[in-house]
């Protein structure tokens, strides 16, 4: 039987800090993953959902992106811990009924955290609540397509937003554009503004396409993995195996990351015999600690050395066949990385001379390099040009295209990567548009819309009327908490396409709907042809079904793609030209209109029905051709920069804890960092917190600088914990609130997680919202 819901919420009191492991899965998470499964769903539910996940017929784990072998037979347990967790909180059965909703108010729900609001289990029917209303009630599904409509017919399609997930699959966020598109607006912002913008945004001018351009099976025949800014052992724990094996077969793993993070040290393979008696493989070869926002200074010291060794023995390092056939700028970088301040990249880096100079022997003596990054080197100030530099590096000596080689940035969200595919984009292409407009007899907005950052300022102007949330939690995974949450409150109309509560229901428009949606665990058979699927594409651009196999735990829950078909069908009216009904009954329906404007799916139907699905094209690994508006593979020229805390100040990265997923808190403990029943804590060098005057344990408030201006966040516990020196870590979303809407990623207008300058008071009762006050 599964266990209730719980009814106290986190007391941060509470908090136990231990020694950080030194090693990552093994018998531990497999325990955890049962104990957390059986607690929400109970052992039926549970082990039927694990049977099928990332399977052959069954479907997509709902958690992280990281793909599945297509050449070698699937393992029998084909996840992780944390994508155990997240399919537990699906197919929980603990459920939130209208009964739930009456027993708690608006105010009630305000004083709770994202925890305690995402344990009590799945929505059950729709629900909303009116200006001047204390509670949710609940509502038919026709008052609330009926209500929608009338709310978006009232205002104009520029002040209407659509943010998704990247829980949304394919089929689903394509109808979600096309909807969009229909009303006349681009206002598309999605959870990738937040995360990967920025490798698209260097990668598409550089190499031609927004995605990675390896396979799985690359790992297999790389001589170098490069591991950068990312948390593997937490956040895409699968990958653990495709490095451990690499290592096995002779490969170096670089990590370069300001925290020592256990999944570096050691991997206990919980699919053998060893890993669960506790034998640790070693993953990376090499650490380099490296400070936050020092890897664009890293990586031109990186080109100036590869370019130094080879001025001495012409012909060693650099691909010069290559470059001269498929690439332009060469000279160009060239003449920019032959010199380098030494003085200026040791304080960048925190890392010394002799330590850079020792990684770049690696990279000059390989013959095909994997460099993989994530949020760690996407969520600064100067992102953009730190991922060009990697493209660099990799055009230099012809990693594209070869086995073993290539770019690799690694999504952190299932299906992030196909949403963008599918036309979830507010800057969208004059292709795709005209393909859209042809396709169904629509005129597509050309004008560019919202991104997510552009939404929070929309938000604090008041020109947001309606937003839609297909999943996702919006008031807690973007930045300036405060400013967000009383935005969204202003707005006319907020609705939100969920599973479960999460804050964003709690801080509503004037009118909010919540509308209880299917999962990926959930069967889909509410159609005249029967039980449909859908797809999604992983991190190395495969596309395969995913199907559903429980039973939900309502009868009143709806499929996403049937939301946004009757969502159009109430807004735009019958007559319109778009067959909504057709693509909501079945899913073929969508998956043909999809291969008729999008590259790369022809036959959908009929490939996406293969044991493996397909793999969409990929001109720098199929070909080694590059798509650029010139043709070729494009060196580029950056200057030097680093972040550099003001005098009295830290530089603050966020982090998810290893029971977290995004603004999802599957639980308390955070262990291979030793974290365990709080949440709001600073993670401290012991050098920096004796300099800072305050002792480990002690509670202070944040504030945070940016442009003259300061934020506040109270009550957090100090850690003394091995960071970089100079550099601490607080959770994500606790820490956002700390994060200036303006404090962006040039060019991708990625938010600065990673780049907050903080200093800390005593903790007083001073203004400041926090999320436990």
């Amino acid at each position: 039987m599964h266990r209730s819901a719980p009814k106290k919420d986190i007391n941060e009191d509470d908090l136990k800090v231990s020694e950080p492991a030194h090693a990552a899965a093994g018998l531990k998470a497999v325990m955890v993953s049962m104990e957390r499964g059986f607690s929400q769903a109970g052992a039926s539910r549970t082990l039927r959902s694990m049977l099928r996940v990332n399977q052959h017929g069954g479907f997509d784990c709902p958690g992280c992106a990281w793909p599945e072998s297509i050449t070698e037979r699937r393992k029998p347990a084909e996840f992780c811990e944390n994508g155990a967790k997240a399919i537990a909180e699906e197919a929980s059965a603990r459920t939130v009924t209208p009964e739930w909703f009456a027993q708690h108010s608006i105010e009630d729900l305000r004083d709770k955290t994202e925890y305690w609001l995402g344990s009590q289990g799945r929505i059950t029917t729709p629900m909303i609540i009116h200006e001047g209303e204390s509670h949710y009630q609940p509502i038919s599904w026709a008052q609330a397509f009926s209500t929608i409509a009338e709310h978006v017919n009232a205002t104009t399609s520029d002040r209407c937003v659509f943010y998704t997930s990247g829980r949304t699959a394919n089929e689903t966020a394509f109808m979600y554009q096309l909807l969009a598109r229909s009303l006349g607006t681009n206002n598309l912002p999605d959870c990738s503004n937040m995360c990967h913008e920025s490798s698209g945004t260097a990668l598409n001018p550089t190499i031609g396409i927004g995605k990675g351009t390896v396979s799985l099976e690359d790992f297999e025949h790389t001589e170098l993995i490069f591991v950068v800014g990312q948390n593997p052992g937490t956040n895409h724990p699968r990958m653990l195996s495709a490095l451990s094996d690499a290592r096995k077969r002779g490969a170096r793993v670089v990590a370069i990351n300001p925290l020592p993070e256990a999944g570096f040290f050691g991997f206990k393979d919980p699919q053998t015999v060893g890993g669960m008696l506790g034998k640790a493989e070693p993953v990376a070869s090499d650490f380099l600690q490296i400070k936050v926002g020092g890897d664009l200074a890293l990586f031109q010291a990186f080109g100036h050395l590869l370019l130094e060794e080879e001025k001495k023995n012409p012909g060693s390092v650099v691909d010069h066949e290559f470059i001269a056939q498929v690439t332009d700028g060469f000279d160009a970088y060239r003449a920019a990385r032959a010199t380098v301040d030494w003085e200026a990249t040791e304080e960048a880096t925190g890392l010394s001379r002799e330590q850079i100079t020792e990684i770049a022997q690696l990279l000059i003596k390989s013959k095909a390099t994997i460099i993989c990054w994530a949020l760690g080197l996407t969520q600064q100030p100067h992102s953009v040009p730190t991922l060009k530099e990697i493209i660099n590096l990799l055009l230099m000596q012809g990693n594209f295209g070869k086995p073993g080689a290539g770019a690799c940035p690694v999504r952190g969200h299932s299906n992030v990567q196909g949403d963008r595919t599918m036309g979830i984009w507010e800057k969208p292409t004059e292709k795709l548009l005209a393909s859209i407009d042809a396709e169904f007899g629509i005129s597509s907005p050309r004008a560019h819309g919202y991104d997510s950052t552009e939404t929070l300022h929309a938000f604090e102007k008041d020109e947001v009327d309606v937003f839609v949330s297909m999943g996702g939690n919006f008031a807690l995974a973007n930045s300036d908490t405060e400013a967000l949450e009383a935005g969204m409150q202003r707005a006319k109309l907020t609705v939100h396409i969920s599973t479960k509560p999460n804050r964003s229901h709690v801080v509503h428009g004037k009118t909010s709907l919540i509308l209880p949606t299917l999962g990926r665990t959930d069967k889909d058979d509410k159609h005249p042809g029967g039980a449909q699927f859908l797809s999604v594409e992983d991190s190395m651009s495969v596309i395969k079904s995913t199907r559903g196999r429980l039973t939900p735990v309502s009868e009143h829950l709806l499929a996403e793609p049937v939301i946004v078909a009757r969502m159009a069908q109430a807004i735009l009216g019958e007559d319109h030209p778009v067959n909504w009904r057709a693509m909501a009954e079945d899913y073929d329906v969508i998956r043909d209109h999809i291969e008729k404007v999008l590259p790369g799916f022809e036959n959908f139907n009929a490939r996406v029905r293969e044991k493996n699905g397909f793999v969409l094209p990929n001109p720098p690994r199929d070909t080694r051709s590059f798509a650029t508006d010139i043709g070729k593979g494009r060196f580029t020229v950056s200057d030097f920069e680093a972040l550099k805390a003001p005098e009295g100040h830290l530089i603050l990265q966020t982090m998810r804890s290893h029971d977290q997923y995004n603004t999802t808190f599957y639980g308390l403990d955070d262990r291979y960092r030793g974290i365990k029943d709080g949440r709001r804590v600073i993670l401290v060098n012991p050098e920096d917190l004796e300099q800072t005057g305050f002792k480990d344990r002690d509670l202070v408030d944040v504030i945070s600088t940016f442009a003259g201006t300061e934020r506040r966040a109270n009550r957090f516990r100090l850690v003394s914990y091995p960071t970089a020196k100079g550099c601490v870590a607080a959770y994500y979303p606790e820490a956002n609130a700390l994060v200036h809407r303006d404090l962006v990623a040039r060019e991708s207008n990625t938010p600065g997680f990673k780049a907050m300058m903080v200093r800390f008071v005593e903790h007083t009762q001073q203004p400041g919202r926090t999320l436990d006050s």
